[in-house]
């Protein structure tokens, strides 16, 4: 039985979904346009996006360099962000009256540092353009019909021209979405924390050292940044990325490999040489109290305890052996990693819809006329920073200005 006829249908209440139903409804308010959402609310992930502020974007204005921030999907989104960026992005939100602000990092949040600012922005103009919101309508079936599209869930069937696919990593659509025709590309986790059990760093955890280089033993993957010490392993920046660019590669390993961490960014014989002079300089020091090259001084210690140093020596009794073992363990110390976790709340995956089978012109499919994407659902991802959120933008506003064109349904 056929439930109900929309001009544009939307699978998916998150973001790409409520972004391009506002959007759609924006270029022709004529058309009725409904979003189908399986669960019980709407927005999730924005809600507990950013720590519960929603990190709507990051502040990088020019599209090459925003599109390097994603490890799949870097090329195919350079020509998307010369229509629909980060710039863009914020003039839409304080249109109407989100006020945003950059932080230092470059993340962009809400004044208000709550995502329910996001949220709200959303629901008003949902409501403006009489968007039909329909909760608990999980999506059983995807097949065309004559002039558009079916949609079959359990409180009945819903027919549109045209339909925009936003459900993220939804592994039944993906599974609708093959039987289709479609490429499915599989899904492995990106943007995850590294397990790590290691006296070096077991009774530290909340230590952050500034800024340090990670490489994946025999590998190419490598990566510098931040880097926090937490109560599993290791997280920040430096983790995330490395974990994004690493996400098939580690998968393929089974989150089992020897990470090799450089603290101080320097190459072993400076190190070294650095050592021996200020063991000229300050003979009488306790090596343990010293704390060299800006190292939060719990981390320095478990680094001078891995290095095989009494924990009562002083600089002018170490030997260049030792100096030598401190070095590496400054600029070259090696850990197992036995593991992975969520970022945080937030779980983003590598995989999806085969890029090749996208008009990024449009995000249409080119298998299908009148079929959309947009966000998660692609085989496209990136670093932590508001960047997946930047591609949830860009397609959903994009896809809208072809959804909201000329259709044939009355």
């Amino acid at each position: 039985m056929i439930y109900k006829n929309y001009d544009v249908l939307i699978v998916g209440g998150g973001a790409a979904g409520f972004f391009s139903a506002i959007n759609t409804a924006q270029k022709n308010p004529a058309l009725k346009i409904g979003i189908l959402e399986r669960g019980s609310n709407v927005l999730s992930k924005v809600k507990i996006s950013g720590g519960g502020r929603c990190n709507v974007t990051h502040a990088e204005f020019e599209p090459k360099p925003l599109s390097s921030h994603y490890p799949r999907g870097q090329k195919e989104l350079l020509g998307p962000f010369h229509t629909f960026m980060t710039g863009d992005t914020m003039q839409w939100f304080e249109e109407r009256g989100v006020n945003l602000k950059i932080e230092e990092d470059g993340r962009v949040f809400p004044e208000s540092n709550s995502s329910q600012t996001i949220i709200d922005c959303f629901t008003s103009e949902a409501n403006k353009y009489n968007i039909d919101v329909l909760l608990n309508h999980s999506v059983q079936d995807i097949s065309t019909s004559k002039g558009g599209w079916e949609l079959s869930t359990p409180k009945g069937t819903f027919c549109a021209e045209k339909i925009l696919i936003a459900t993220g990593s939804s592994s039944k659509i993906w599974t609708l979405l093959e039987r289709l025709g479609h490429q499915i590309v599989e899904a492995v986790p990106s943007l995850f924390t590294f397990t790590i059990s290691d006296t070096r760093l077991k009774s530290i955890p909340g230590v952050v050292a500034k800024h340090v280089e990670l490489s994946v033993n025999n590998s190419l993957l490598t990566s510098s940044g931040p880097l926090l010490i937490t109560h599993t392993g290791i997280s920040a920046p430096s983790v995330l990325k490395l974990s994004a660019y690493g996400a098939i590669e580690l998968a393929k390993r089974k989150y089992n490999f020897d990470l090799t961490i450089n603290f101080i960014a320097q190459d072993f014989a400076t190190c070294v040489q650095e050592l021996e002079d200020y063991k000229s300089d300050n003979p009488k020091k306790l090596v343990r109290k010293s704390a060299l090259y800006g190292l939060p001084k719990r981390l320095w210690e478990q680094l001078v305890i891995g290095a095989n140093f009494p924990n009562d020596i002083k600089w002018a009794e170490t030997n260049q052996k030792q100096l030598q073992n401190l070095a590496i363990q400054l600029t070259s110390a090696i850990f197992k990693v036995t593991g992975k976790s969520t970022f945080k709340e937030e779980f983003v995956t590598a995989g999806g819809v085969a890029l090749k089978e996208i008009n990024f012109k449009t995000f249409e499919s080119k298998i299908y006329k009148n079929l959309f994407f947009a966000g998660e659902v692609l085989n496209i991802d990136a670093v932590t920073g508001g960047f997946n959120f930047q591609n949830a933008w860009t397609g959903a506003f994009i896809a809208a200005q072809q959804m909201g064109a000329h259709t044939i349904t009355d």
